[in-house]
């Protein structure tokens, strides 16, 4: 599979023709791909229609392998917005979508539920509760070339005989996502957020939108988005608060995520030393130790999201990073529990039994997010095959979507969610790694290592119902 991603450039309007910067829009735009980790660009030029421009994208699409985007070039857009496609390891079926936009005719509406894009539109195609609209820039994964092609040329048959209404040019891309979208193709959506990506059809519309462009730090913006937007309570307010000032000079020192995860599980074993040796000094040294190794830990992440160096290998290090630190602290701990009696030996208190009930716990809690998840991510899989039949690119209403109510407590839960006291309490009822880990070096500082375990048995237990109580809710959705 390609590491990189090939670009189709669609110079099939003529705003693509308009003057920008000393050159034209679509001069522009080469340069900015220029910038970005793109195997190959080629351009589609008008010379036949909207039927034309979509066989144009088709026969492309048969001889790419790897992620295959489809940009138009009457587009005016952050550099840094189209390496929110471009740049992104997982090389999947994504576009580029805009909450804060109005709709409009360069800006066709879409409905997002849960990261994907499950309704799109066009000037024919509409879309009840749409709640963002398109930006114009599509990746197809290299998973999804054939169907991409399949699509574009059925597309431009029905343009060609009229059966799509009054579309023009301007919605090749538009048309795109809306087939895709329909034959079950899982796309995800990359939110723009306070960047802009804006395509125009005049020249003041050009000017105005590259002015709009000078508004944004997009420097700022990037740093921004590398810190998690969703994180617990803890590691939002006492952790990411201070560790995105580290993420530049990280950077600029050439630090490599998987090297802070490395750094981040050295201090972990240190703190379990230290907590094993069982004194008052042990246990404040292995609590700072572990909260400076759980900063480090989201440092890593926020490293990879700024340098965009997602690797598969590192996804894996810091999630089996996460779960050998965590262990080796309560190792730490029991040692340091045994060693601080009287006559040190044995499983005095329990403390063995604890430790261990902790691990199988927080197992447990693992396996019901991620058995979920998987399940999800499977049923997704045959639903795009026979649950949900595939939708008709000639049905211009979205009249297909399934209105069943939505379950009394689903509707409840989501309302308290906009509340922001209850959205930071259901973060933290479900005890996420922030929350442990300054559970474990609260508690180990102040009391001892049996206190710990029971907190942590206590709260997970609650957390392991809180959470298996929402997954049947929501399977029952």
């Amino acid at each position: 599979m390609s590491t990189t991603t090939s670009v189709v450039l669609l110079a099939t309007t003529p705003a693509c023709r308009l003057s920008c910067d000393g050159g034209t829009l679509l001069d522009r735009l080469h340069d900015q791909l220029a910038t970005l980790p793109v195997r190959e660009v080629q351009v589609v030029t008008a010379g036949g229609g909207l039927g034309a421009d979509l066989r144009g994208v088709a026969k492309i699409a048969r001889v790419s392998s790897g992620a295959f985007a489809v940009v138009p070039a009457d587009l005016v857009a952050h550099t840094e917005s189209l390496a929110l496609l471009l740049e992104h390891p997982a090389r999947d079926t994504r576009a580029l979508v805009s909450h804060g936009a109005a709709g409009g005719p360069m800006r066709p509406p879409v409905r997002m539920e849960g990261g994907r894009i499950v309704a799109a539109g066009s000037s024919f195609h509409t879309v009840p509760e749409a709640n963002a609209t398109f930006a114009g820039v599509l990746q197809a994964g290299e998973a999804d070339l054939a169907t991409l092609a399949d699509l574009a040329e059925e597309l431009a048959e029905l343009a060609d005989a009229g059966r799509l209404g009054p579309v023009t040019p301007v919605e090749a891309v538009d048309l795109l996502l809306v087939g895709l979208v329909r034959s079950g193709v899982a796309v995800r959506a990359a939110t723009l957020g306070e960047l802009h990506c804006d395509r125009v059809t005049g020249q003041g519309s050009a000017d105005a939108a590259v002015q709009r462009l000078a508004e944004v730090d997009e420097a700022k913006v990037r740093l921004d988005t590398s810190v998690k937007g969703d994180d617990g309570f803890f590691t939002t307010f006492f952790v990411s608060s201070w560790t995105r000032h580290l993420i530049k000079p990280a950077a600029a020192a050439k630090l490599t995520p998987n090297a802070v995860t490395g750094i981040s599980v050295g201090l972990a074993v240190l703190a379990a030393i230290w907590f094993s040796a069982g004194s008052p000094g042990g246990r404040l040294a292995g609590a700072v130790l572990v909260y400076l190794s759980f900063a480090l830990d989201c440092l890593d992440g926020q490293l990879a999201r700024y340098t965009r160096g997602f690797t598969p290998l590192g996804a894996w290090a810091d999630g089996m990073a996460d779960r050998l630190k965590e262990y080796v602290v309560y190792v730490g701990l029991a040692l340091g529990y045994v060693a601080a009696q009287p006559f040190p030996s044995g499983n005095p208190g329990g403390i063995w039994f604890l430790a261990v009930g902790a691990m199988i716990l927080q197992a447990v809690r693992h396996a019901i997010h991620y058995s979920y998840a998987g399940a999800v991510a499977d049923a997704r899989r045959v639903g795009a095959l026979w649950a949900r039949p595939v939708r008709s690119l000639l049905e211009p209403a979205d009249a297909g979507r399934r209105r069943e109510p939505r379950q009394g407590v689903l509707k409840m839960a989501k309302r308290m969610e906009r509340e922001s006291v209850v959205h930071w309490l259901r973060k933290m009822i479900v005890l996420p790694i922030g929350e442990r880990m300054a559970l474990i070096a609260v508690t180990a500082a102040l009391f001892d290592a049996r206190v710990t375990f029971v907190a942590l048995i206590g709260w997970g237990s609650v957390a392991a119902l809180y959470q298996l109580a929402g997954r049947m809710v929501r399977s029952a959705e």
